[in-house]
């Protein structure tokens, strides 16, 4: 594993802030996490900001509380980044991927509503850093690759983010439009 201090670091950090309910928090660990994988292009890193990130938005969603099965996966999840935390301090990788394993079948293992909820949330969090890492300058194939989407996926996102940052055009009066006109004429 890449930046093995750097991602503990982000877990302890991420740890403190679940226990707050501190989401913004997370979100943010999530994206230091998105610009480490972007660079290094290690699956790990790539696991640990979809991850991070996927926590943040379950946080945020006061409803998800409510499902059954909830309370049973949220220590599965919570139980599982306390032993990622433990095996990057002994350095085991084979314990850090095993609990990232660990999460994902939690996430199988649920039913009903919350099993969808908590599948699409992971999901779209795997399109979000997709699109991130993406915009790091990284081919857009190696990253659905990556991140185990498909390249129409990480388009279409990429391209409705792009649109909605192209600002709205702005009309200018008869007077700044006479201006501008003899401008481009002196």
């Amino acid at each position: 594993m890449q930046e093995r201090d750097n991602v503990l670091k982000i877990f302890q950090e991420t740890k403190e802030a679940v226990l707050k309910g501190d989401a913004a928090k997370i979100k943010n660990l999530s994206n230091q996490t998105t610009n480490t994988a972007s660079l290094t292009q290690d699956p790990d890193n790539i696991a640990v900001a979809v991850i991070i990130y996927s926590l943040s938005k379950m946080i945020e969603r006061e409803d998800y509380k409510q499902l059954p099965g909830w309370s049973k996966f949220y220590n599965i999840y919570i139980g599982s980044i306390d032993k990622i935390i433990e095996a990057l301090k002994r350095k085991d990788d084979e314990a850090f991927r095993e609990n990232i394993k660990i999460i994902r079948e939690a996430i199988g293992n649920l039913s009903g509503k919350l099993k969808i909820h908590i599948q699409d949330v992971f999901r779209s969090a795997s399109i979000n850093k997709a699109s991130r890492i993406y915009d790091h300058g990284i081919s857009m194939e190696t990253t659905a690759k990556l991140l185990g989407i498909s390249l129409f996926e990480l388009a279409s996102y990429a391209g409705e983010k792009q649109a909605s940052d192209i600002p709205e055009s702005k009309t200018i009066n008869v007077q700044s439009r006479i201006k501008l006109a003899m401008e481009m004429f002196e």
